[in-house]
């Protein structure tokens, strides 16, 4: 039964973890830096060794593909692929497993000879970590970028996006020219790790996607008055980031109320005004982040988000603004690829399950161009996006083959 390389496989993984590598382990890699410029001028060189044809589109997607040159309609194609880019003291694995076991598919299957009806495609989505844009390039690549927001868009320390990707060679105001013809892609497969300790947990090798969490960010603003920090007395103060507290702690108590289990939120970004030790507070600014695979709950937890952060504000006696940054709809994967996956660990001797997804991914994109799936394999104690994030060895190669085989399976 033909298989993957585990040997090549692990030294693509492990040389691509040299671009934006940390001293103590893991990788900053944010899309359109240079670490991140580097590993693409590095991938597209391992895609062209690899026997196929590369190309970059206007969004800074990178493909690759053995006998086509550019997607059409009259050619539809089995896409495969992630991304490459990383948080910043990100993991080696997310995004970059994807790519890499993408294209040792696709070698593997030019390397034997295998026929197959549908070519095969391999795709590098563009800043899918949302430096500037959650999952930017496959947005683009499937007519969802609003263009008017382009000249706009930017990093949460103010970095523009049109800034970042003209350094890095690219007009931000034409990457709404990568969307694909209608009817060029048949299906699309994500390998990706859990992120999540489910699969190690159960014991089970392979998860099976059957959808996908939307992702909701907003800049939440609360705007007091700046004071003497000994002089004011405790009653009379007008605490921008007391206010932003309060509404942390009491949003995270309603999401757990009513987020039927599977929806939740976070505050990763923090920001007190003027931040000096012997003033109050002035403004407090909070970055909250809202995930559910349900998007009926999604969008009324925003909502209820947004009436809680104006009480707070009133009872603070505070102004305050919500300010809605990015989203991203919950998505269904497709039941003909998820039946693949599934045969296709049958095919190799591996058990599965379907399980949904707790974060986002490109996937969810394409879901909305074709039939669209996801691989998951397990998380080593559930670790991500932090340095320690692993895999086995031995997971990745049988993450690759299961793929390896659903790529064939849609592509006959």
């Amino acid at each position: 039964m033909p298989a993957i390389s585990p040997r090549r496989l692990r030294a693509r993984i492990e040389t691509l973890a040299r671009f934006g590598a940390l001293p103590g382990g893991g990788v900053t890699r944010p899309c359109w830096s240079p670490p991140h410029e580097e590993a693409r001028a590095w991938l597209l060189g391992e895609i062209r060794a690899a026997g196929l044809e590369a190309w970059v589109d206007a969004a800074g997607n990178v493909f690759g593909a053995g006998g086509v040159r550019a997607l059409a309609a009259d050619r539809p194609v089995v896409l495969t692929g992630s991304h490459i880019d990383s948080v910043p003291e990100g993991g080696i694995l997310d995004g970059a497993l994807g790519v890499l076991a993408g294209l040792e598919c696709l070698e593997r299957v030019s390397e034997t000879g295998l026929t197959h009806r549908l070519p095969l495609v391999l795709g590098a989505w563009s800043d899918e970590e949302g430096r500037y844009g959650s999952l930017f390039g496959s947005r683009a690549f499937t007519g969802r970028l609003e263009i008017e927001r382009i000249p706009d868009m930017a990093a949460v320390d103010g970095e523009r996006l049109v800034d970042a990707m003209a350094r890095a060679g690219f007009d931000a105001r034409r990457a709404p020219e990568a969307r694909a013809p209608e009817g060029a892609v048949a299906a699309y497969v994500e390998l990706h790790i859990e992120q999540g300790p489910r699969l190690e947990e159960a014991g089970i090798p392979i998860g099976v996607v059957d959808s996908i969490v939307g992702v909701r960010r907003a800049r939440v603003v609360f705007t007091g008055q700046a004071d003497h920090a000994g002089t004011t007395p405790m009653d009379r103060r007008r605490d921008g980031f007391l206010a932003a507290a309060d509404y942390a702690l009491r949003a995270r108590d309603l999401v757990v109320r009513r987020g039927g289990g599977r929806t939740v939120t976070n505050f990763g970004v923090v920001t007190v005004h003027p931040g000096v030790s012997n003033i109050v507070p002035a403004r407090g600014e909070l970055v909250q982040e809202l995930r559910s695979p349900d998007a009926d709950v999604l969008a009324g937890l925003a909502m209820q988000c947004e009436s809680l952060a104006r009480r707070v504000a009133s009872r603070r006696r505070v102004g305050v603004e919500v300010r809605p940054m990015s989203a991203t709809a919950p998505a269904p994967c497709a039941e003909r690829v998820q039946a693949a996956i599934e045969a296709a660990c049958v095919t190799v001797g591996l058990a599965s399950t379907r399980l949904h997804s707790a974060a986002g991914h490109d996937a969810q994109n394409l879901a909305a161009l074709t039939d669209a799936g996801m691989i998951f394999i397990p998380s080593r104690g559930g670790r991500s996006h932090r340095v320690d994030e692993t895999s086995d060895w031995e997971a990745i190669e049988r993450g690759a083959n299961v793929l390896f085989h659903t790529l064939l399976a849609l592509a006959a």
